[in-house]
């Protein structure tokens, strides 16, 4: 299955049989011609729009027929929105779901997976790029994120939640887990700078809006990923908006965000490492308006063919021990929290790469 990215500005998509038709206009901009592509309908499980493009009713009752979603982005690809066909019959596991959430010692814990398998993964990353750079800084953060795992492997819960519901992250559990977590986040990305072969400027992770051409295709790449995980709870029968790690907010995916948290650094974080030092993304690659970097068109197309590579790559699953593609192992993840909550394997084994 594969992911159908309609980047082209006023781009229609039609069905025809058992194929989508999607109709690209010429564009006076970059000279490109009018043309047509043709995807077989079977292969799609996802659309992701990331232009003013149009999508006919005929060709979106198909997609929803067959389980397939529809994202929507902004010009900027920050997600706007999403067309599915509802959350499943799964009624038991949304009950176990609804009950760990409000079972305070059970959410933390599940919360400290989360927090566990993405510092896990950015030292990895930070070590394996250090054994040729060997730069006493990385090496420093590496370290630093190895005593977090420590501490959040020791952290203990007490009583029944914060003093102040209304303040969940104060003097509590839960803050002391972000804590660690945004602790761990201002050692990676001191350090991931170091690891870019070419010279951008990285002042460290700026979200809102990106400040430079590094934080612009970080903040696209997590964007991407989290239409990915929205796809796979819903596909598992979870309610996306209710979390563990993220407390819960008005349209806020807080579990899709929870289980984001260990793909991070093995889907996106590495793939904007490979764009860069691979030079396949240049600075002609972006545009810079009021202080804040977006992709060209051209960049995006690039950048969106090395994120599609990076998940239908193949890597023997931790857990399962048996091969399958990152795509696959986003859907895996949701299916492995959905076991440990329906009580039928004993803990819940956060991503890890090795």
């Amino acid at each position: 299955m594969t992911t159908l990215y309609l980047t082209e500005p006023r781009s229609v998509v039609r069905k025809d049989g058992e194929t989508l038709v999607v109709k690209i206009p010429a564009n006076s901009q970059d000279g490109s011609a009018a043309r047509t592509v043709r995807v077989p309908m079977m292969k799609i499980d996802q659309v992701v729009v990331l232009a003013d493009s149009t999508l006919t009713t005929p060709a979106l009752l198909a997609l929803l027929e067959q389980e397939a979603d529809i994202c929507f982005c902004d010009y900027h690809g920050r997600f706007k929105g999403r067309l599915s066909n509802g959350t499943g019959k799964q009624v038991f596991l949304r009950l176990a779901q609804f009950q760990a959430h409000m079972d305070y010692p059970r959410r933390i814990g599940l919360a400290a997976r989360f927090v566990r398998g993405k510092l896990h993964n950015q030292r990895t990353l930070l070590l394996r790029s250090n054994r040729t750079l060997q730069e006493e800084q990385v090496a420093a953060d590496a370290a630093t994120l190895g005593d977090l795992i420590q501490a959040v492997d020791g952290l203990e819960v007490t009583g029944d939640g914060p003093p102040d519901p209304s303040r969940p992250q104060q003097e509590s559990a839960l803050g002391t887990l972000q804590g660690m977590e945004g602790a761990g986040a201002a050692a990676f990305f001191r350090s991931f700078g170091r690891l870019l072969k070419q010279p951008f400027p990285f002042p460290g992770r700026r979200r809102r809006p990106p400040t430079d051409p590094i934080n612009a295709l970080l903040s696209f790449g997590y964007t991407l990923l989290l239409n990915h995980l929205l796809s796979a709870v819903q596909l598992v029968g979870f309610d996306p908006y209710v979390g563990f790690l993220h407390s819960p907010g008005y349209g806020k995916p807080a579990l899709a965000l929870d289980l984001m948290e260990e793909m991070r650094t093995p889907i996106v974080d590495s793939v904007v490492l490979t764009v860069i030092n691979k030079q396949i993304i240049q600075p002609h690659h972006f545009e810079e308006q009021f202080g804040t970097y977006r992709l060209t068109g051209p960049g995006r197309k690039l950048f969106l063919q090395q994120f599609e590579q990076r998940l239908n790559t193949e890597i023997q699953h931790p857990a399962f021990g048996y091969r399958a593609s990152y795509r696959r192992c986003l859907e895996l993840q949701a299916r492995l929290l959905a076991k440990f909550l329906l009580g039928e394997v004993p803990t819940y084994r956060p991503f890890q790469i090795r």
